[in-house]
């Protein structure tokens, strides 16, 4: 069986002495006075109307660490990048090739997936994912912890050092959570179907909406798609993503009746040809039959092809495996 040459990233939690944290702490302050002086080199010569690019920054680099305030001591070039967040987490990240990835075994199954607020996911087969709702879970510690945060005097004082750091670490793992989760459905996703359809959904402007935009950004949508698009390509399937046009909450997968109206309070309706449809589960039986479509014809050929609806679909190419 082929294998995929990729890039796989990997990120661990450490924990460093008191030594070590004191002697990262003064790196991540010589990162910030390196990234200033090019910034402040560069913002000078834009006014006098010279283009600076990356090799004359490099150079000046070079020639900075000549000078005795800024020389090194003792600095070893590594590979390895160390990040601390706002939370005071310690992590190390490294980038690395692995020659090793295999495609999973093919599968004839294809879902269609239709996210959601009241269930994160629904599926073509009628299984729902509920949304484990995680910013929720601790928003009564957030604002509490909000609260006291702006009781402090503003500024960069030690007095806020520790209210801040409580904020951060809430929404930390609230994110981690998130993470944790999303993980988890997607690789199941990926492992149990060869084919995977979805809606290129418009996150950007469905944030704009106060009364949602709190809800949308906790269930995480982009992330979702982001996972699936990448951890498909790994394991060689397909994921075809339907226009976020096309109707599929409206569209009868029955009888393709289109209905005229559906409010989103609407979860359930019946359309002239007798069929009870519940929303989300008619929308992924959609989504599927148009991404279907789409693999059959090998659509994946040209950017965009129209669906039977009449809307545009697109299927994410798979890198080119190595021999």
């Amino acid at each position: 069986m082929a294998t995929t040459h990729v890039k796989r990233a990997f990120k661990y939690r450490f924990y460093p002495t008191d030594a070590q944290a004191a002697e990262l702490s003064r790196t991540f302050g010589c990162v910030r006075k390196v990234y200033n002086m090019a910034l402040d080199a560069r913002t000078r010569a834009w006014q006098q109307g010279v283009r600076v690019n990356y090799n004359a920054t490099s150079a000046m680099l070079t020639a900075w660490k000549k000078t005795e305030e800024l020389a090194p001591q003792g600095a070893r070039p590594s590979t390895v990048t160390v990040s601390r967040d706002a939370a005071g987490r310690w992590f190390v990240s490294m980038l690395c090739e692995d020659l090793n990835i295999k495609p999973l075994a093919a599968t004839g199954t294809a879902v269609g997936i239709d996210v959601g607020l009241d269930h994160l996911l629904t599926s073509s087969t009628g299984e729902k994912v509920t949304n484990p709702r995680h910013e929720r879970k601790d928003r009564a510690r957030l604002v509490k912890a909000q609260r006291e945060l702006s009781r402090k005097a503003k500024g960069n004082g030690a007095n806020r050092v520790k209210p801040r750091q409580k904020v951060a670490r809430i929404h930390a793992r609230v994110a981690d959570r998130r993470r944790d989760a999303l993980h988890k459905i997607t690789t199941r996703l990926v492992r149990e179907n060869q084919t995977l359809v979805i809606v290129d959904l418009a996150v950007r402007n469905m944030v704009k909406n106060r009364k949602l935009a709190r809800a949308i950004s906790d269930a995480a949508w982009s992330d979702f798609r982001s996972m699936l698009e990448y951890k498909a390509a790994w394991c060689g399937r397909d994921l075809v993503v339907v226009d976020r046009f096309f109707p599929s909450s409206k569209l009868c997968h029955a009888c393709g009746t289109l209905a005229e109206r559906l409010p989103l309070n609407v979860r359930t309706w019946t359309c002239g040809c007798g069929t009870t449809h519940d929303r989300d589960v008619n929308a992924a039986k959609n989504l599927l039959a148009a991404g279907l479509a789409v693999s059959v014809c090998r659509a994946g050929v040209r950017p965009q092809r129209r669906t039977p609806g009449g809307q545009s679909v697109k299927k994410q190419k798979t890198p080119r495996r190595e021999p």
